[in-house]
């Protein structure tokens, strides 16, 4: 990757929405020594990029939903380095969160919980409950325990787009309107985190992700599945709005034969179509995991090539193909 870019002779002195060029650093200090100041850091995680703020300061976090182009009704996730920092942002941690805490914690799940009234509204979008995450990834704990606070973080990349699994990624969506990019590896999930209501009587998952159901039953059997009712708040991200959309138009097939080939069409799914070298591009994933690990890359990499249609192959909702169909689907709908 290269030696770290030192910022404090470019940003000091800049205010947190005034960014002129966004840093490149591999640094965990100093990429939390500028969030402290208030400015806004992509970071990795397991799952994908997040774009980090000090959920203590108004301005940073109000500047999270300006830089990515955000609806404000839509909540953030608080990201801590231990689940010992619950209780800063959180209380009344239910039997069932308690569970799927020492089940899960670190790694990529998000228990929505009450919100402590000091937590500022605009990070939960005014609503009396707040998710909560703790990633196991090995950097973004190092950055996390830097920060020493707690860190409001969506996925770095514009509103709607495909999350960004990549530094890189989350370069091409918000250089220039970030201070910061904490630079690593590809993502090795590349799915978002499952996000687990925990605030009810009864717990219900409200995004699938990178945990399966299957998984989260095996601690709370008694989990449901929450449905959106058009007009009624969001309680976690994910759930209402378009998402994870390429520019191209993305369609869903059953099988590798209802893909049209085409020099600017795109193929990926589990069957290999028989003439591969007529698409643009085309993926063949061995597995549901493996499909859902190179999605995102592989939609900005149609990007880049020009592709005007990506054809993808539907799969069992099963394991992660719950989460992997609920990104192809709202990928595929209607602006």
């Amino acid at each position: 990757m290269g030696a770290p870019v030192h910022a404090q002779h470019r940003l000091s002195g800049i205010a947190p929405t005034d960014v002129l060029q966004t840093l490149l650093t591999d640094s965990p200090d100093e990429a939390a020594a500028l969030l402290r100041r208030g400015h806004l850091v992509a970071f990795p995680t397991e799952t994908v990029y997040g774009l980090g703020a000090d959920a203590t300061n108004p301005d940073a976090v109000s500047a999270i939903f300006r830089a990515k182009a955000r609806p404000t009704d839509n909540p953030l996730i608080v990201h801590l380095a231990h689940a010992s920092e619950i209780a800063k942002v959180a209380y009344h941690v239910s039997p069932s969160a308690r569970a799927l805490i020492r089940a899960f914690f670190p790694g990529p799940l998000t228990v929505v919980l009450r919100k402590r009234p000091s937590l500022l509204s605009t990070v939960t979008a005014h609503l009396g409950t707040v998710a909560v995450r703790v990633p196991a990834h090995p950097m973004a704990s190092r950055f996390l325990s830097a920060c020493a606070c707690p860190v409001a973080a969506p996925s770095a990349n514009r509103s709607g787009r495909p999350s960004a699994t990549t530094w890189e990624a989350a370069r091409d969506d918000l250089d220039g309107r970030i201070a910061a990019i904490l630079r690593c590896a590809p993502s090795m999930e590349g799915i978002e985190s499952t996000v687990v209501d925990c605030s009810r009587p009864e717990p219900e998952l409200l995004r699938a992700g990178a945990i399966s159901l299957e998984a989260i039953r095996t601690v709370v059997p008694n989990i449901a599945v929450a449905s959106v009712a058009p007009n009624h708040a969001v309680r976690s991200p994910g759930m209402r709005y378009r998402h994870y959309a390429p520019s191209a138009r993305v369609a869903l097939v059953d099988t590798a034969k209802e893909a049209v080939p085409h020099p600017l069409h795109a193929y990926i799914g589990l069957e290999r179509p028989s003439c591969t070298d007529t698409f643009g591009l085309c993926h063949h994933a061995l597995d549901a995991p493996g499909y859902g690990h190179v999605l995102f890359s592989f939609f900005r990499q149609c990007e880049k090539a020009g592709i005007r249609a990506i054809f993808c192959q539907a799969v069992p909702e099963t394991g992660i193909g719950r989460a992997l169909m609920d990104r192809l689907r709202r990928a595929a709908a209607p602006q």
